[in-house]
């Protein structure tokens, strides 16, 4: 990883491996440290796949959560809602991508050290990436 690009989302490292334009998927690496999470959201026009590398993750789709661990596959059709979190003390390592890319390689450079969650859903929104409102998503806690 030395040398390659990679993006700080408020406390996740992402370095980008594969595409990135409107039309092909585009791929990503991710290292999440103990505590961290993604927020509930939806991609309206994409399919996001995660393959758990190391680690633990809690996956969230739909208002139900489920445990991926290294060599498991998991794909959050378009238009559900889903999320992820690292409940253990040790930190995870995924490869993710979505297909189309929907450029998010540019969303990814906007949000590099992004400070405020607002401003992340906010330019997250431009790229039909919509983030649940607090609350409203079930079961999640």
């Amino acid at each position: 990883m030395i040398g390659r690009k990679v993006w700080n989302v408020l406390g996740t490292s992402y370095w980008p491996i594969l595409g990135g334009d409107e039309q092909s998927s585009f791929a990503w690496l991710t290292y999440d440290p103990p505590g961290s999470f993604i927020p509930p959201h939806t991609h309206p026009i994409q399919d996001e796949h995660v393959f758990v590398l190391e680690g633990e993750y809690a996956l969230y789709k739909d208002g139900e959560w489920m445990t991926a661990k290294p060599g498991d596959y998991v794909c959050w059709q378009r238009g559900s809602t889903h999320a992820y979190r690292i409940d253990s003390d040790k930190p995870a390592r995924g490869l993710f991508w979505v297909s189309p890319g929907n450029d998010l390689s540019s969303l990814f450079d906007e949000l590099h050290n992004q400070s405020s969650p607002e401003e992340v859903v906010r330019l997250s929104a431009l790229r039909n990436i919509v983030f649940s409102k607090p609350g409203t998503a079930p079961n999640f806690e």
